[in-house]
């Protein structure tokens, strides 16, 4: 194994998205907790989700998405060397990334799940750019996929409206130059009962004086205040420090790309940072926060739009259970 090689590079160069058939709207939602389209609106800027039926599985979803991105990066699936599973709601506890590389025919491909929840993508994009840059891959596929729908309480509506399922994934590659300018990843699990997704179990008698722990994850807990005081007071800090080791200036962003979790949080980042609001992706009006999905969802949707094009400089960050949170500085194409 190489242990490190001079001068290889990291290229975004392929991007790809897929969401559920199903679009739940404000309004439906609305008939099944109290609530109502103004107030999901006006507090988080959603207006609907999507939500995964039975047949539509999570490696379903990730494989979609993969699938796009390698066909943008003008690849052929056995060409692909590693697929990293950004995601917190796999289909196996054991892990989905393996099925998601028989879905796609990647044969030669080693597979594995991450879990940094809201974080997963940006941490996803660090760890395959050190498979890259230390010559041990050349092609990587990134998905980030989760479906929430599973594991919402859909009647807590301090919870239920926020999120939505989805896949965004994109295709990293060595490059001569590189394109991955700078990031910083942090975490701090002190603050982890602020958000989680907790296993619950009940002691069941074995043999004798021998119990085992038995149970199930129950829904998604949240305290918001303090999930949106922690992100807009540590995400702009987190991608200060990722510009400084760029050697660049707010000034040099051409696109402020978040994690898509509340329109408040996105505005008020931006605004500590002086981006120009027309500099901010966002598209959670259509899909909520669909957690390690939405970065590269965003991104996919920008980009086939002909918004972003080769070259733009894009700050994207994560941020959200664990408390985890991060950011990176890339080059698109």
């Amino acid at each position: 194994m190489v242990l490190k090689q001079v001068g290889i590079g990291v290229a975004v160069t392929g991007s790809g998205s897929a969401v559920p058939a199903a679009a739940l709207d404000n309004q439906r939602l609305s008939q099944v907790v109290d609530t109502s389209d103004e107030w999901i609106a006006s507090r988080t800027g959603i207006r609907q989700r999507r939500v995964a039926a039975t047949q539509e599985s999570l490696a379903m979803l990730a494989t979609q998405a993969a699938q796009q991105a390698i066909a943008m990066a003008g690849l052929a699936p056995t060409e692909i060397d590693l697929i990293l599973l950004a995601t917190s709601t796999p289909d196996d506890l054991f892990g989905t990334a393996c099925r998601v590389q028989a879905g796609l025919g990647a044969t030669h491909a080693v597979a594995f799940d991450l879990t940094a929840a809201c974080s997963g993508f940006v941490f996803g994009m660090v760890t395959a750019a050190q498979y890259i840059q230390t010559g041990t891959f050349r092609n990587v596929v990134l998905i980030g996929a989760d479906v929430l729908s599973r594991w919402v309480d859909w009647g807590d509506r301090r919870t239920c409206v926020l999120f939505g399922d989805g896949a965004g994934a994109v295709v990293l590659q060595a490059s001569d130059h590189d394109r991955l300018l700078g990031f910083e990843l942090r975490s701090d699990g002190t603050q982890n009962h602020y958000l989680n997704l907790n296993y619950q179990s009940t002691p069941t008698p074995l043999v004798d004086d021998i119990q085992v722990e038995q149970g199930t994850f129950q829904p998604i807990t949240m305290n918001g205040q303090e999930v949106y005081r922690f992100a807009v007071r540590r995400v702009p800090e987190v991608i200060e420090k990722a510009l400084f080791r760029a050697n660049l200036t707010t000034e040099q962003v051409d696109w402020l790309l978040l994690h898509q979790a509340n329109q408040r949080i996105l505005d008020a980042v931006a605004t500590r940072l002086k981006i120009a609001p027309e500099k901010v992706i966002s598209n959670l009006a259509k899909y909520g926060n669909t957690s390690a999905a939405s970065i590269p969802l965003a991104l996919d949707e920008v980009v086939r739009q002909g918004t972003v094009k080769p070259g733009d400089t894009i700050a994207a960050a994560g941020f959200g259970a664990g408390l985890t949170w991060g950011a990176a500085i890339f080059q698109w194409g």
